[in-house]
């Protein structure tokens, strides 16, 4: 196995900015749903989309992906398709107390080998949570969201194969530009289980990122970067990019690019560099991570 401090050259210095198309996916995205056009990003006009907006919708990118290992020759094993589901339901009408909002939120992913016998589901990891988001603005106009969350994360199995931990998660996105977000979140760990004591070596202690989308909203890129514990600039690193075919549609076509660790609970300790093609739909204003 692999030293998780040994600083590969594929992760430590990722070049490029990264997208995150926004789209509206017609009236039912929940966490994020704002106009973005110059007439509806008041305070006021943000407020109250908020308040009158659907209660349910998407949290984080919502993708099914199929692909397989770079630097290795494909194989049954090492080929197989990854989706994620993340949706979040508003529990407040109006905002409470420092202007905040109350969700609860919850993500599957999933990863699925097609090609071997019967179609096992390998691994699955469940991550519900729930938090106060507050909405940021600068000089009445909207810049962006912070989210104090508590979130678990299992793979749901038990004996020697049972992966969990848990975060007290403060996580921030700002639209430094229309087509421009950063992002970070920072968490606090508490970690059950047995089975995965050393997780932050390979699952990171924090998270950071941007995004930027071009300004016709079709092409978008993203970079994710989680810090691994240990002060080597030891990264995991996902890029991604998405296409929009048509003006109309919250369907992209999706790449994306994996290196590093903890892509899934099961198999955390273990190496991952993969690139999958598939769709995503996303979030109306920007995704979560």
């Amino acid at each position: 196995m692999r030293n998780p401090f040994i600083n590969y050259k594929v992760y430590t210095y990722p070049v490029a900015l990264c997208l995150l198309a926004l789209m509206l996916l017609k009236p039912a995205v929940a966490s994020a749903q704002i106009v973005t056009d110059d007439s509806a990003v008041s305070s006021d006009s943000i407020r109250k989309a908020f308040d009158d907006g659907p209660y349910f919708g998407l949290y984080k990118d919502n993708y099914f992906v199929f692909g397989t290992t770079i630097g290795q020759k494909p194989t049954r094993e090492n080929t197989n398709v990854k989706f994620q589901l993340s949706i979040a339901q508003r529990l407040t009408k109006s905002t409470l107390p420092l202007g905040t909002y109350l969700f609860l939120f919850y993500t599957q992913k999933c990863f699925w080998n097609v090609l071997e016998e019967s179609f096992p589901m390998t691994d699955l990891n469940f991550n519900p949570g729930i938090g106060l988001t507050k909405l940021l603005f600068v000089k009445n106009r909207y810049v962006g969201k912070v989210s104090l969350i508590a979130e678990h994360e299992s793979n749901g199995r038990d004996g020697i194969e049972s992966r969990s931990w848990n975060r007290i998660s403060l996580a921030g996105s700002i639209m430094v530009a229309p087509e421009f977000v950063v992002h970070g979140k920072f968490w606090i760990p508490i970690i059950d289980g047995e089975n995965n004591r050393d997780i932050l070596d390979y699952c990171g202690i924090y998270q950071v990122g941007t995004s930027l989308k071009m300004p016709n909203n079709r092409l978008g890129l993203s970079i994710i970067l989680t810090k691994r514990r240990g002060w080597r600039l030891n990264y995991n690193t996902v890029v991604e990019l998405n296409y929009r075919l048509f003006n109309r549609d919250n369907q992209y076509l999706f790449l994306q690019y994996y290196n590093g660790y903890g892509e899934g609970l099961l198999a955390y300790k273990e190496f991952h560099s993969t690139l999958r093609v598939g769709i995503v739909i996303k979030p109306q204003l920007f995704s979560e991570y």
